[in-house]
């Protein structure tokens, strides 16, 4: 690791090598920081689908954005600095930490781990650099790594009440913890700052062991589940797909169903965490704009998640959609990411302008902002889809052209989807869950021709 600043320089340094030995000295300390946040951002979304809670959920997705920010800034700083590098590559040291620490198969152990252990080890990390570096000459990094530590001290405070539950608490997560804080002891720190002891000649690594893999299904804790939220049967779901674009259709039917609709991109949020772990060779730009995108994804799902109580919905009687997740979790990452921003994003403009214009009938400001914000996020994801989905099909040794690519995973996905999907039964009975006919009745909605 690298030696601290305060160290003696080489007794022989080559000519010339010493004249910014103080900076490449604090440039490779934020390399390893840079490297550490990518990490971060490579691996914490491997909770998201693990755990249940919908806040929790959005709370990690919330964190791997900033830590994406924080790497971007670091990559920033860091090119202003001789010694940074020109790569993006993260050291194999560093990142068997991160495949170590993703494989607990209970995700709220894994939980515990990255904010018991990791995320501490990073926060002490950063507040190494600050007592290392030179506060005036040093003073842009100074000023984002204040602003990093802010960041992460709140992570710590936002997650407390998660680790607190029985198994935050639970002989398996000592366990867990007192196995990853050997790993960090071994390091002496993420960068070297602490009297390092060597791992035990008995320390199994789990991820040598075995393979990480993503679960068949997603975790929805105490919701009830079902296949889909969308069919033609206003008896059966709460998204009758006719009475979207019905100009018969009261319009408070609608803005409930389109935030029905919104909530359910937690389907989004739980597939798009996949592609991260997936993808441990894409450019450093591409996970920044994935994270940006899964953060966009958890705050549209928080838009209808808000919202449905404040008109009358009970969130225990709307059942969550796992079909998305099931099918495209046995598909390939690239193919995963194809299908959501050239097919259920892509496609989707002309029904949301519809019911955009629908609820624009209501003087809901609120509804209309929210709506108009969603648009313009799946805008900026279809762009980002034909930016990054060329260079995730080279990742992965595809070759033919993005057209002919997309089709044949439309092709492919309808395949899975006969296999995989339609096969979570709705949790509730009808008397009890959200319906498009109860819909319909609980805004006092006039009854419709065949139905409510």
């Amino acid at each position: 690791m690298v030696a601290p600043f305060r160290s003696s320089p080489s007794p022989n340094p080559r000519r010339g090598a010493g004249r910014t030995a103080a900076v490449q000295e604090m440039a490779q300390l934020q390399r390893q920081l840079f490297e550490i946040e990518r990490e971060f951002i490579r691996t914490l979304p491997t909770l998201i689908y693990r755990v249940g809670e919908p806040e929790l959920k959005y709370l990690l997705c919330q964190h791997v954005w900033e830590s994406a920010g924080h790497a971007r800034f670091l990559r920033e700083r860091g090119h202003e600095l001789s010694g940074f590098g020109s790569d993006e590559t993260v050291r194999e040291l560093i990142r068997a930490v991160f495949d170590e620490a993703v494989m607990p198969a209970d995700g709220y152990i894994a939980l515990v781990g990255f904010y018991r252990v990791l995320k501490p080890a990073l926060l002490a990390a950063y507040r190494h650099y600050l007592q290392t570096t030179d506060h005036l000459a040093d003073w842009p990094t100074k000023k984002l790594v204040e602003e990093f530590i802010l960041d992460e001290e709140r992570h710590a405070t936002e997650m407390k009440s998660y680790l607190s539950q029985p198994v935050g608490l639970s002989p398996q997560a000592s366990e867990w913890i007192r196995h990853l804080s050997l790993i960090i002891s071994d390091l002496g720190g993420f960068l070297g700052e602490e009297i390092d002891f060597s791992l035990p000649h008995n320390f199994v690594w789990e991820c040598q062991q075995r393979r990480y893999t993503h679960p068949a299904t997603c975790n929805r804790g105490k919701y009830p589940t079902c296949s889909s939220v969308f069919s033609h049967d206003p008896t059966e779901t709460p998204i009758v797909r006719e009475w979207l674009v019905d100009p018969k259709t009261d319009a408070r039917v609608i803005r409930i169903m389109v935030y029905v609709w919104l909530m359910m991109e937690m389907d989004a949020v739980d597939y798009l965490a996949t592609v991260f772990y997936d993808t441990p060779n894409a450019p450093f730009d591409l996970h920044h704009d994935l994270a940006r995108h899964l953060w966009d994804e958890s705050r549209h799902s928080q838009f209808g998640y808000r919202q449905l109580p404040k008109l009358g919905v009970d969130l225990m009687t709307v059942e969550h959609s796992l079909d998305l997740y099931n099918i495209l979790v046995q598909m390939p990452p690239h193919e995963r990411y194809a299908m959501m921003t050239m097919e259920f994003e892509a496609g989707s403009f002309p029904t949301k302008a519809t019911v955009m214009d629908r609820v624009r009938e209501l003087n809901d400001f609120e509804a209309d902002t929210l709506l108009a914000f969603d648009r313009n996020d799946e805008q900026n994801h279809v762009r980002y889809g034909h930016r990054w989905l060329p260079e995730m099909m080279a990742l992965f040794g595809e070759t033919r052209p993005v057209e002919a690519f997309v089709k044949a995973t439309q092709e492919k996905f309808n395949e899975v989807a006969r296999i995989y999907g339609g096969k979570t039964p709705h949790a509730l009975p009808a008397d009890r869950r959200l319906t498009g006919e109860k819909i319909a009745k609980l805004v006092g909605a006039a009854p419709r021709n065949g139905g409510t």
